[in-house]
């Protein structure tokens, strides 16, 4: 029997003891296939973007490993991303940092970037019906050396990362235009005291002030969505972080903005699954960054763990795609870095195919007050066969199903990144 007839066999299988407990499998497939993720770029090169002209990362980043063959230029980078696309399930949205523009070997600094230095980009999205994320880039720069950007005290520090902002959102309309698919422009600053501050109100009144001047240009809601990222610390602002989640949760709610959670940006015992339902009471969508932090936001490869089914049966269960824009957000180069993407996306979507598939009576369980079937049936719900259904996801899509996008990858290794000094 072939591979191909065993899945479909299973999938017949496990679609009938879904179909008995009132799940339908057709639909959550069909609903899996259009619910995109966003890669993030800088999982291909060890976040080093292609400035002539960089910086150590600081701002609380740190990139570890050395595995070989990581992207040198734009075009190494887009091959990468190809590779890892053809191995995923489904259409899905690429995400940039303003610092992967084309610069054609000139100087340009940030508060000079412009759409045309990422017309490749758009070009390459446009080609392959990708949508396009970006986000300004405000650490790795002179600039921010010392861990201040848009709360900094010097005026025309601010006023130049205010600029640079400004322009990523008018680089990421262009996307949204381009592509006829709303990208998300998302601000992440660094800014924060690693000991002990005299003034905590102060800087984050001047970030407050400074983020009105970044988004005064009203811009179209078909091109661009904003959204602002909160962190809990970083390394070099470990003692406050100026844009903590209160400060962004209020700020968005005031100012009509996307709140960014990002699943490494939280203490180790906080679970942002049981943040999305509170904040979507307030706000009408959600930028979703997944990362897996071990004992602290070291962005490894997002694994198939309960923290992960809790986050995708919560998108499913409060918002649905439709309110929660999904992207992933780590950085790992002590493994092949097209495997770290492929690996990260296919958990996701793993998880949330478990929550599509969820069984409605857990649901009928808790509306008529019987805990004990609730947690019975929670507990039942994890030996159902939903690894047939995702085989059954995989094969619909020309994917490999189980291991073996494995041995693409190792193809790749040996005759494309292998080969890279």
């Amino acid at each position: 029997m072939s591979i191909a007839t065993t899945i479909a066999t299973a999938y017949d299988i496990a679609a009938d003891r879904y179909a008995a407990i009132g799940v339908d499998t057709e639909q959550a497939l069909q609903t899996l296939a259009v619910i995109p993720i966003s890669l993030h770029c800088w999982q291909g090169d060890d976040v080093q973007g292609f400035e002539s002209a960089g910086g150590s990362l600081g701002g609380g980043l740190a990139v570890t490993g050395n595995y070989p063959g990581r992207a040198r230029t734009p075009a190494e980078l887009r091959a990468d991303l190809d590779a890892a696309l053809t191995l995923i399930p489904g259409r899905h949205r690429v995400n940039l940092h303003a610092s992967y523009g084309e610069f054609g070997g000139r100087p340009v600094d940030r508060d000079q970037i412009e759409p045309g230095h990422f017309t490749g980009w758009i070009d390459w999205a446009q080609e392959r019906g990708l949508g396009l994320d970006f986000n300004p880039t405000c650490f790795a720069h002179p600039k921010a050396a010392d861990g201040f950007t848009l709360a900094h005290a010097d005026a025309g520090i601010r006023s130049f990362w205010i600029e640079h902002c400004r322009r990523a959102r008018r680089i990421g309309a262009a996307f949204g235009a381009a592509l006829g698919t709303p990208c998300v422009t998302n601000v992440w600053v660094p800014d924060g005291f690693k000991d002990t501050p005299a003034d905590r109100l102060a800087p984050r009144e001047r970030l407050a002030a400074a983020l009105d001047e970044v988004f005064r240009e009203p811009l179209p809601p078909e091109q661009l969505r904003d959204a602002v990222e909160p962190k809990l610390f970083g390394i070099g602002s470990e003692s406050c972080t100026v844009g903590s989640a209160e400060f962004y949760l209020g700020y968005c709610i005031t100012r009509g903005k996307l709140l960014c959670l990002d699943a490494g940006h939280f203490h180790p015992t906080e679970s942002i699954a049981d943040k999305l339902s509170s904040v979507l009471l307030y706000l009408p969508e959600i930028l979703l960054h997944v990362s897996r932090g071990v004992r602290w936001d070291s962005d490894h490869v997002v694994t198939l763990g309960d923290d992960l089914f809790a986050i995708a049966r919560e998108v499913i269960a409060t918002g649905g795609p439709e309110r929660i824009r999904i992207g992933l957000d780590y950085f790992d180069a002590s493994i092949h870095r097209v495997a770290a993407w492929v690996i990260g996306v296919r958990n996701m979507q793993k998880a949330l195919l478990a929550a599509l598939l969820e069984p409605p009576a857990i649901r009928a369980a808790e509306a008529a007050g019987d805990l004990t079937a609730r947690l019975a049936l929670q507990e039942e719900a994890k030996m159902l066969p939903v690894g047939a259904v995702w085989d059954a996801f995989c094969e619909r899509h020309d994917v490999a199903a189980g291991e073996g996008w494995l041995a693409a990858v190792r193809s790749y290794e040996r005759d494309v990144t292998g080969r890279r000094a």
